[in-house]
């Protein structure tokens, strides 16, 4: 297990295999600066590479999930100079970025607690993640537009593919706020919660999930489902599926789900959630 001590802007907690990653800077409403955006980006990515992490819930401390990006720098917070400077320290380009952001490409299951007000990218930020709790009164929305610059963070490919093309047009082009109600009632959330249920809910949705399912399974179902994101044939699709169903019937894990089930005990799982595919494999699942 990592060492997830010394942050400055997060704060990180392990507890019988799920990782809680909080935004931590209750005093900006979690705002994110370029510290926030570096700590969180080299923690959950520590988080990924751990074996003992089988889910992560991420969350914001005191009464907000995220406002935003800190524009603690006026005129100058979204100027191509500010920019510059803190895609120099992450050593990326605009043709590199996704690389270092692709946190689709993680296979372990990541769980939004939006806990309070989330706005800018402290919306964009949840969609690159797995399933959303969200509390019912909270503010939520898509304000960019109305800050004079274009919606990040993936949120134009992704967003329509999450609610449908009207009505990600209609957060994305008009900016407007709206509740974590309808934030469920629209598909962008799975669960709208009374505030104070948000995180516990989150917690015990992850702690199944990491004692009662199986690495591996869920490592691939994942990977598999963000790669037919961009998959136009469907046979091809079913192919591969195929493929790796029968990987997975024939490790042990399959052997333990069966007998767990039957002996109706708690399964003892041994995989990984990093398995030794082949290496055609790993090239189907990479296309």
């Amino acid at each position: 297990m990592g060492d997830y001590a010394g942050y400055e802007t997060i704060l990180v907690e392990v507890d019988r295999g799920v990782a809680t990653l909080t935004l931590n800077r209750p005093d900006r409403l979690n705002a994110v600066n370029f510290t926030m955006d570096m700590e969180f980006r080299e923690a959950i990515w520590a988080l990924e590479r751990d074996e003992d992490v089988r889910a992560i819930v991420i969350t914001g401390a005191g009464k907000a999930f995220c406002s935003g990006f800190d524009m603690e720098a006026g005129s100058d917070t979204f100027g191509s100079d500010t920019h510059a400077r803190h895609d120099q320290e992450l050593g990326v380009t605009s043709d590199t970025i996704s690389h270092h952001y692709a946190y689709w490409d993680m296979v372990t299951p990541t769980i939004v607690a939006i806990n309070g007000s989330a706005v800018g990218v402290g919306m964009t930020l949840p969609l690159m993640f797995d399933v959303r709790f969200v509390a019912e009164e909270a503010k939520l929305g898509f304000v960019f537009v109305r800050r004079g610059v274009l919606p990040e963070a993936n949120s134009t490919w992704l967003l329509p593919r999450i609610v449908g093309l009207e009505l990600a047009l209609d957060l994305l082009l008009s900016g407007r706020m709206f509740t974590g109600r309808e934030a469920a009632e629209m598909g962008l959330a799975s669960r709208a919660l009374p505030r104070d249920e948000v995180l516990p809910a989150a917690l015990d949705y992850a702690r199944d999930l990491a004692e009662n399912t199986a690495p591996a399974s869920v490592a691939l179902a994942k990977r598999l489902v963000y790669r037919f994101l961009q998959e136009t044939d469907r046979a091809a699709a079913m192919n591969l599926e195929t493929k790796l169903t029968w990987w997975t019937g024939e490790q042990p894990d399959a052997i333990e789900g069966v007998m767990s089930f039957l002996e109706k005990r708690p399964p003892r799982w041994s995989g990984t959630k990093h398995p030794d595919l082949s290496s055609d494999l790993h090239e189907d699942l990479r296309r």
